[in-house]
């Protein structure tokens, strides 16, 4: 690992993070109040500004940027969130959003607390899990008697709450790849470290300009549901602005405790629906599509998986509900709003789905693991992975009734490589142990949790989902949870944000081995045996 590779990813990308930081700080000025914009947005700005510059013209070398290498970019992304979570969650702790040290008569076991629901909260932001813990119990800025707790917080730090998800959808680095582009080279080995899998297309010749056009999209579609929300759905603007910086990245942070079923809305719902449908689509699709070739989309196998998986899961959980005595247009309107909330990994509720029928919590509960399409800003392991990992299944149980006969994977009819078909299988693998040992921890952790709330907690972190089930389900917060599961969970939205083997990578002991000249002596050896054992077999030939 060399580091002044590392210190130049991190400390351009610190550098780009002031940048929001101190627009939320003026706007928190402007709609609040001066001290608590200058108090919550101040220090962090000054951290992350600092801490950028120091690390870029202090720890680096006039090369750096032509050394990159895929483990530097794999690390650097890795690093990235817990780095910008850490300064992200300074204005939540500092601003009052949960108990700081300007929290008047507050103990320093209360303050250590309300630091671990800033972190919390900050992460659940970045990672667009959307889980909160903000409640009457943790914030000083409500209480038993106050109404709505989230709302009653101050609107530049609803607003930068909403930011940490709409940078985090779309990936901190995509977004810094426009910026890093310029200064670092192999650009690419960041999108494959940001989105790892057969999930990237080159969309432009140049990685900036595919960022450009990715981004392009991201800010469009924002723009466009906030306009229908304003001016359609009939929300106040500083609600319409929040939750469409909360619905492309498919994060669910509302300004209201009861989410979307706050507004209880038919046509507030509708919009929402579609953009989180839009929202689970691969971004590459969708911008190859722009132009109205809705053909196309029908064509990628990935996207028809999709659209039966929505309507299958929207049938079962509607037909359901009907069945138990609800009404027909209710148990339409709130089965096709649960459903593209969960399978998206969005986690906007417009009603608590806990009283339903339990074949509806087991539908909820596959939704959070499989998640949506990959390179959409949705969670889980994705349909990509998942169908070609069936494929993997059904070509295996073949091969045994016909040992003889050629099978390759395909998807869109183009064969799989058997990388990225070790990279599925990896994951997955990751995946089981990853859930399986956290569930264990959880437990014991929270003995006195139902077996439904610990195994839907560990989807729903891994998923990046929001709602649980069990006692943390849409109507409740995660503020119950004890510290440090809380600090569990927010490793598991990192592990699931970074879709596990990123992370994986950054946590092996070989990744930061500390490369000598030996190191590099015996690379070169090994580079120049086999080019002679190339020449061998090609004169052999």
């Amino acid at each position: 690992m060399r580091g002044d590779v590392l210190n130049l990813i991190l400390g351009w990308t610190l550098i780009a993070f002031t940048v929001p930081l101190v627009i939320c700080g003026v706007i928190t000025c402007i709609l609040d109040d001066v001290s608590i914009g200058l108090r919550a947005f101040g220090p962090a700005a000054l951290i992350s500004l600092s801490l950028g510059g120091a690390m870029v013209f202090f720890f680096t070398r006039t090369d750096s940027g032509e050394r990159l290498r895929d483990v530097e970019a794999f690390v650097g992304v890795g690093l990235v969130w817990p780095i910008s979570v850490l300064i992200g969650a300074l204005p939540f702790w500092l601003g009052g959003v949960f108990v700081g040290p300007f929290t008047s008569g507050a103990e320093l076991s209360d303050i250590m607390t309300g630091f671990v629901h800033s972190w919390f909260e900050s992460m659940s932001g970045f990672t667009t899990t959307g889980a909160t813990v903000i409640h009457a119990s943790s914030s000083p800025m409500c209480d038993s008697t106050t109404l709505d707790c989230i709302n009653s917080q101050h609107r530049g730090l609803l607003l930068w709450r909403s930011l940490t998800q709409w940078f985090g959808g779309m990936g901190i680095i995509m977004l810094g790849m426009m910026i890093l582009s310029r200064v670092l080279g192999g650009g690419m080995a960041l999108a494959r470290a940001e989105l790892t899998g057969p999930s990237l297309s080159r969309l432009k010749p140049k990685l900036r300009q595919t960022a450009t056009a990715l981004w392009g999209l991201y800010v469009t579609l924002t723009v466009l549901e906030f306009l229908l929300l304003f001016f359609v759905g009939q929300m106040g603007w500083f609600d319409a602005v929040n939750h469409a910086l909360t619905t492309l990245p498919t994060g669910g942070f509302s300004t209201h405790d009861a989410s979307i079923g706050f507004y209880d809305s038919v046509t507030v719902e509708a919009i929402v629906t579609v953009f989180m449908f839009l929202a689970g689509v691969n971004f590459t699709l969708l911008w190859l599509s722009r132009k109205g070739s809705i053909s196309l989309l029908w064509k990628d196998e990935e996207f028809r998986y999709y659209s039966f998986y929505i309507l299958i899961a929207f049938l079962l959980i509607s037909l359901t509900l009907i069945n138990t005595g609800h009404g027909y247009g209710e148990s339409l309107r709130d089965g096709i709003f649960q459903v593209v909330s969960i399978a998206t990994s969005t986690g906007y509720a417009s009603a608590d789905y806990m009283p339903w029928p339990v074949v509806t919590h087991v539908a909820f509960f596959i939704l959070m693991i499989i998640g949506a399409s990959a390179g959409s800003t949705g969670g889980g392991l994705k349909l990509l992975r998942v169908s070609l990992a069936f494929k993997i299944a059904m070509s295996e149980l073949r091969r045994i009734a016909q040992p003889r006969k050629v099978d390759r994977i395909r998807m869109n009819n183009e064969v799989v490589e058997d990388r990225q078909i070790g990279l599925i299988v990896g994951m997955l693998f990751v995946w089981v142990i990853l859930f399986g040992g956290a569930s264990i921890l959880l437990a014991i952790m929270m003995p006195d949790a139902s077996f439904e709330s610990i195994v839907s907690l560990v989807a729903s972190s891994l998923g990046n989902t929001g709602p649980a089930l069990g006692e943390y389900g849409p109507s409740n917060t995660w503020v119950g949870m004890e510290n440090s599961g809380l600090i569990l969970t927010s490793i598991l939205m990192w592990f699931g944000r970074l879709e596990l083997l990123t992370a994986v990578i950054v946590l092996h002991p070989h990744t930061w081995r500390r490369e000598d000249k030996s190191d590099g002596e015996v690379q070169g050896v090994a580079v120049v045996k086999r080019m002679l054992q190339d020449k061998e077999e090609l004169n052999s030939k």
